[in-house]
């Protein structure tokens, strides 16, 4: 892990430079769905400390194992569905999949203190999440009349290619929405595409299988 840890620096690294960005501007976050607690326990000795899960079930079986971890942050990067919103706002700190005002206000009602990214879907994959850019007003407006809520910033997923600048028109998209709502946070880029997300203003990347190696379904 410590070699694929390097390497995904060296990656940013050539990205931040080539943006004219510094690479403090850019949050790693370590995609850790499926693998176990072990995992996690050897990229936070490396230095890691921001993890993202999908599954609210998966990871409410793996946050107890995680003891020795007391400077980690937890983001759910998946679909939040709302039976399950009250557990996800027990278990993570950051939730980046909100989509819609409704979803915002059960959160804010839990009393739980939670950084919120609102997951827009630029795609037309139907197995896609996220609201519609033109829904992004009102739900901005909700988030931010949750006390419990801070709003951070806007998350994507673009359709997946083995070519990775085919995200790009979405990376710039997500940007240009993001900036009239002076949102500055931007999750967006995973471990096939992370350097034209940097390159396009991302502030937090998720990396999985760049970091971990391939996932094995339990």
């Amino acid at each position: 892990m410590r070699e694929r840890l390097d390497a995904i620096e060296e990656r940013i690294a050539s990205a931040c430079a080539r943006a004219g960005r510094r690479r403090e501007e850019v949050t790693l976050i370590a995609v850790s769905k499926i693998f176990p607690a072990a995992a996690l326990e050897e990229a936070y000795a490396l230095g890691l400390r921001e993890f993202g899960e999908s599954y609210v079930q998966e990871f409410e079986v793996k946050k107890p194992q995680l003891q020795g971890m007391p400077e980690a942050r937890f983001h759910l990067i998946g679909h939040l569905q709302s039976n399950k919103s009250r557990k996800a706002a027990e278990l993570f700190q950051t939730i980046q999949t909100v989509d819609s005002a409704k979803l915002a206000r059960r959160l804010n009602d839990h009393g739980f203190p939670l950084d919120i990214m609102i997951e827009v879907k630029l795609s037309d994959e139907e197995a896609k999440h996220g609201a519609d850019p033109s829904e992004l007003p009102a739900i901005v407006e909700a988030v931010r009349s949750c006390p419990q809520l801070t709003l951070r910033g806007l998350m994507t997923i673009p359709p997946w290619s083995e070519d990775a600048e085919t995200a790009r028109p979405y990376f710039v998209q997500l940007r240009e929405l993001a900036a009239p709502l002076q949102l500055p946070a931007l999750s967006m880029g995973m471990s096939n595409d992370f350097e034209v997300a940097i390159e396009e203003g991302a502030t937090h990347i998720r990396v999985g299988t760049a970091l971990f190696g391939s996932r094995r379904k339990p």
